[in-house]
């Protein structure tokens, strides 16, 4: 399974950010679909009554000629992961994590800002170059 460039960044950001990696290249199936995602993480709450939160993260690096095909591709996927992970019962919130490069330039948009909230994508932003995560949106 290939990585994408900024793979390691992101994961090492989640790390520092206080999460565990459990999984990365994690394959779920659900009938004949089967989806890879990226990375799986588990963070241990600090207050005992609160629930533990787990997510999976889809990092997509943006690194290609046209921004709105490699979008379309990113939200067709986030779309197909989404659905399968529901449909297979696994208690999770699905993440696409982007470089904070990638999040300024094309994210801050006003038309993709607004397809991103419309669509109520969760995105992991992270400053590549440090290994931090600069925000999470939801």
């Amino acid at each position: 399974m290939a990585k994408d460039a900024i793979h390691d960044s992101i994961k090492n950001a989640l790390l520092k950010d206080g999460w565990a990696i459990t999984a990365e290249f994690l394959q779920i199936e659900y009938e004949e679909l089967e989806i890879f995602a990226d990375l799986v993480a588990e963070r241990k709450p600090i207050v005992a009554e609160k629930n533990d939160k787990k997510i999976i993260v889809e990092v997509k690096t943006f690194a290609g000629r046209s921004f709105i095909r490699e979008l379309q591709q990113a939200l067709g996927q986030y779309d197909l992961y989404l659905e399968i992970i529901t449909l297979a019962g696994l208690d999770y919130e699905l993440y696409l994590a982007i470089s904070s490069l990638v999040y300024e330039a094309f994210f801050l948009r006003k038309g993709t800002h607004e397809v991103v909230q419309r669509r109520q994508l969760k995105l992991l932003v992270v400053d590549v170059e440090r290994e931090e995560v600069i925000q999470w949106i939801e």
